[in-house]
């Protein structure tokens, strides 16, 4: 058959299997309440967890920063994309993580790949947990280091792995899984690394902003300083509702990626006037930890009223709430029901989890209120038996 053919049969036999995706036309800004199709949609399903997408601190951010710096960088960091706003920007965000340098990057994924890509070669090894976010498995795959990946949370799998290798070692994990919103085991993770003598390697997208005392993320939430060998990699784009993200780790490791990470030398730089919402951002975070102790007592309150409705609830502390489901089909008409009632709440199906744990995938923000999570509660209340009959499934 043609290649085309061969694309329709693939696509097809997705439909088959409720695994077909569509993307949502939204009008307006990010916001617990959002517009899709003229329809009036409570929203769960945002990473903007602390409800800055949309602050007017950093909106005027932006646009100031717009009438400074213009739209574009204009080129890649090591010619003239290197603003005076990026790097401000990297000096605040390594002092308010702790580490001694951050490095900025235009998105998760590509600081992922910049990672692994510099640090390894092909006689290292790169460690994984099994549930990793998908841009810490192709940066495992596209170096040419060994790739091996240990059970979910299984610290002693991880040390086994690292044992008795030839060159060094990497250790790589989410620092709140996406899908499960459960915290890694990141203090057991970095001793095993020091025992090893190996790297630890922590993306913090969805732990950044939220988690720790300060809200500096899942390292801090556990102690751990951030200091070589330890990296960490946090999203700009979730907590602090901007754009980009960023390496923070010991000054040899940010140097190394300067000088060897592709996907930092070879793309353009951020927009300076993402670098300048983000500062504005970064100033709310910290004149507003109100926001954060927001956040987390909409996910108790709804923690609450879900083991009040028996749901299937993840372990989970964070914004993340999934409610699991098992069968594709089952999680789509639930969606379904659930956007009937008002609710923009998505299925998440394999491939992006494991076959036979599909789930809704709850997420709060500061922009809710506890009306909010009450509506959410009923709603789910009223839908609860197609929840319960389709549990199980992971």
């Amino acid at each position: 058959m043609s290649w085309l053919t061969e694309l329709e049969a693939r696509l097809t036999a997705i439909h088959a299997e409720n695994r077909f995706r569509r993307r949502l036309v939204v009008d307006g800004p990010a916001a617990a309440e959002v517009t899709v199709g003229g329809q009036r949609l409570l929203s769960f399903c945002s990473n903007d967890y602390l409800g800055l997408a949309n602050h007017p601190r950093v909106t005027a951010a932006f646009k100031g920063g717009c009438d400074e710096f213009g739209v574009g960088a204009g080129a890649s960091h090591l010619i003239t994309g290197h603003t005076r706003a990026h790097d401000a920007l990297e000096v605040e965000l390594a002092e308010f993580v702790g580490a001694p340098r951050a490095l900025l990057f235009s998105t998760g994924y590509m600081a992922n790949l910049a990672v692994a890509s510099a640090l390894l070669d092909r006689h290292d090894l790169v460690v994984e947990d099994r549930l990793n976010h998908a841009s810490l498995i192709d940066a495992g795959l596209l170096t040419r280091a060994r790739l091996r990946r240990y059970p979910h949370g299984d610290t002693a799998a991880a040390s086994r792995l690292l044992t008795g290798r030839c060159g060094r070692g990497l250790i790589m994990t989410d620092g709140v899984f996406s899908m499960d919103g459960d915290v890694a085991p990141v203090a057991a993770l970095a001793s095993v690394c020091r025992r090893q003598d190996a790297a630890l390697v922590v993306d913090d997208a969805h732990g950044f902003g939220v988690l720790g005392d300060t809200g500096a993320g899942t390292l801090e939430h556990a102690a751990q300083p951030i200091r070589w060998p330890v990296v960490m990699m946090g999203t700009l784009g979730k907590a602090l509702g901007t754009f980009g993200a960023f390496i923070a780790a010991d000054a040899v490791v940010i140097e190394t990626l300067i000088q060897r990470a592709r996907t930092y030398i070879y793309t353009t730089a951020p927009p300076p006037a993402i670098a300048a919402a983000t500062h504005a951002a970064l100033k709310v975070l910290k004149d507003e930890p109100g926001r954060r102790q927001k956040v987390l007592e909409h996910v108790n309150r709804f923690r609450t009223g879900a083991r009040q409705l028996d749901l299937p609830l993840f372990d989970s502390v964070t914004p993340i709430q999934p409610i699991l489901v098992g069968d594709s089909g089952a999680a789509v008409s639930l969606s379904r029901a659930l956007r009937e009632r008002g609710f923009l709440i998505p299925a998440i199906r394999p491939p992006t989890v494991p076959a036979g744990s599909a789930r809704l995938r709850v997420t709060f923000s500061a922009a809710h209120d506890a009306g909010h999570v009450d509506r959410l509660l009923d709603a789910l209340a009223s839908v609860h038996a197609p929840v319960a009959g389709a549990g199980g499934g992971g």
